[in-house]
């Protein structure tokens, strides 16, 4: 490409060897296809597992972040090819569906595609690789149902919760942690969960971190916490039984609407100005007293005389309150937001047992704690740690774990990790394949080689010898028909997973499975690319 001018200075574009640039099509075009969506699953395989390895982004601003979620990474690179954005996309979707498994189901599509590819150079229509697919998908699923089990849990007997979210867990880097962790992502979901609808509002947990501390310092506090301190310095800091009243309306006086000028040329006009404007604040904080408030939240500002009056009044107060925390101080305290003052009732203020501000370190960071709360559906998860990437990486993984026990009280069936589950699959699907007797069965035959590639990571991942690691677990499972047997990735000495508690849910397995399968099916139906300067 070169610029050039014509006789009369405009500038135009020559296109060098325009003509020899060819459309991709047919076969071409989905081998091109299957090596993007390969690249992309090749980024991501070393990130599986619990010793699965993690990666840095660079933003354009400089930020730095580093991680080992799925999902993370696709949404920092910045991805061109098409195929590779589909593979992005898959990512996302198993991230809003189930909120764990996004490395898995990338690495299971990569392996999928891998398997196309040696099909199709096979001689094999790509139409009956994914009807194929399709079948094993079917099989997969099935098969993941009959060896699932139920997990029995309640309010008092979390431990089968924490052990699920605890194998998600090990393969972040707040690993060390993982119990604590576990423990507090399991009792924060337990807070907000209705049990009989099994059904979880996860908005309702509120994750805050601040840079400070050390990791095990994280905490769940049964409440709400406001990264703001009291608007003046000399109100009280600690505040027990608190009445609060929840504001959207701002501490001044009411602006006209329409364009005004005011003319003060006597010191009594300034004078009467200043009376007025102080019988609207004399009477905004008389209306909160007399209705029994003992604290003010308000999401707008007030000036300096509102803020000295408030003082003198002794009501403490907090400007600047965002929206999202004002709604969850409400649900969490039992109180309604009050958009005028004139609508304030005793019956709208919030209850909370304790309101303090609680300041960290040798800073002056402050924030506002709101405990004991009338009624605790909202929860916050504090987080400290070294520096920001930790607690942004550590809210990743709490939100996970988050997802994973969210997922176990909509459906409370589990089935194994550690590749456990893909091995078992991958020995039924296997069987399955010499059932059909048309040339789908090379496809699912293919399928449970694919099926193979997330316990060969994880061997690999965990510097085992790959290839000898599977055969072993595979004739085990085989061998003793027990579909628990994995992969040893923490070295602990045995291959059974029921035995090391690593557990996965069923749904976020079968989706897995079944997202994959479709992405794949999608890209090999793919035969032409079609650029914009071919139309």
């Amino acid at each position: 490409m070169a610029l050039a001018f014509d006789e009369y200075g405009r500038p135009f574009i020559i296109l060098k060897e325009q003509e020899q640039k060819t459309r991709l099509s047919g076969l071409e075009a989905q081998k091109a296809n299957i090596s993007a969506g390969r690249a992309v699953s090749r980024i991501l395989r070393t990130s599986l597992g619990p010793k699965g390895m993690d990666k840095m982004f660079q933003s354009p601003d400089g930020d730095v972040t580093i991680t080992n979620d799925g999902a993370t990474i696709l949404e920092q690179m910045d991805v061109d090819n098409q195929i590779a954005k589909l593979m992005v996309e898959l990512s996302r979707s198993q991230d809003y569906e189930i909120g764990d498994g996004t490395t898995g189901v990338v690495v299971m599509a990569g392996a999928l595609l891998e398997q196309a590819e040696r099909l199709l150079e096979r001689g094999i229509h790509p139409i009956r690789i994914a009807e194929g697919y399709e079948m094993a998908s079917r099989i997969a699923v099935e098969h993941l149902e009959r060896i699932a089990q139920k997990f029995d849990f309640g309010p008092t007997n979390i431990e089968p919760l924490v052990q699920t979210c605890m194998t998600t867990l090990s393969s972040k880097i707040v690993n060390r942690c993982k119990r604590a962790l576990a423990e507090i992502s399991v009792k924060a979901v337990l807070s907000v969960a209705d049990l009989e609808r099994k059904d979880v509002n996860l908005d309702l947990i509120k994750v805050e971190g601040k840079v400070g501390g050390k990791l095990e310092d994280t905490e769940l506090i049964y409440g709400i916490t406001v990264d703001k301190d009291m608007s003046h310095p000399q109100m009280p800091k600690q505040i027990e039984d608190a009445k609060i009243a929840i504001l959207t309306c701002p501490f001044e006086p009411p602006k006209p609407k329409t364009k005004h000028k005011v003319d003060i040329d006597t010191v009594e006009k300034f004078q009467t100005l200043r009376q007025q404007e102080q019988m609207y604040f004399d009477d905004m904080v008389q209306k909160c007293k007399d209705v029994g408030a003992t604290l003010v939240i308000c999401q707008w500002r007030f000036d300096d005389e509102a803020n000295h009056l408030l003082m003198h009044q002794n009501l403490p107060a907090v400007r600047w309150v965002g929206g999202v925390e004002l709604e969850l101080i409400a649900i969490a305290t039992g109180g309604r937001i009050v958009p005028r003052f004139q609508e304030l009732t005793p019956e709208k203020l919030g209850r909370a047992g304790l309101v303090r501000e609680k300041s960290f370190g040798t800073t002056k960071d402050k924030m506002l704690y709101i405990e004991h709360c009338a009624d605790s559906r909202a929860v916050t998860i504090f987080i400290r740690g070294g520096n920001k990437m930790m607690i942004e990486e550590t809210k990743r993984s709490i939100h996970d774990a988050l997802c994973v026990a969210r997922n176990l009280i909509r459906n409370n069936f589990i089935v194994y990790g550690g590749g456990a589950a893909e091995i078992s699959c991958s020995i039924a699907v296997e069987a399955a394949a010499d059932k059909y007797p048309g040339v789908e069965q090379y496809a699912i035959g293919a399928f449970a080689d694919a099926l193979d590639a997330v316990p060969v990571a994880l061997a690999e991942n965990s510097g085992l010898q790959p290839i000898e690691t599977l055969s072993a677990v595979k004739s085990q499972q085989i061998k003793e028909n027990n579909p628990h047997f994995g992969i040893d990735c923490n070295d602990v000495g045995t291959n059974d997973m029921c035995e090391q508690n690593v557990f996965e849910t069923l749904i976020g397995k079968q989706q897995q499975i079944l997202l994959a399968t479709q992405v794949v099916k999608m890209i090999l139906k793919i035969d032409d690319v079609i650029s914009p300067s071919d139309y």
